[in-house]
């Protein structure tokens, strides 16, 4: 069984981040390895200088193969 990563997130309409401002909505993927998917979490996070309401998360799907 392999593993990808995902990247997702965007803006919230507060720092309870339960709703995304619709059209900030983000996905990048897929990564085949942890690390990248660091690296663009990374990008993504700190791209818009610690927005206090933005948010991003990796998430992993295992895949059969």
């Amino acid at each position: 069984m392999t593993t990808r990563y995902w990247v997702l997130g965007g803006e919230y309409r507060n720092c309870r981040f339960d709703e995304v401002v619709p059209g900030t909505e983000e996905i990048s993927g897929p990564f085949h390895d942890l690390h990248r998917a660091r690296t663009e979490w990374t990008r993504l996070t700190f791209r818009d200088r610690l927005g206090a309401t933005t948010r991003y998360v990796i998430t992993q799907e295992a895949m059969r193969g």
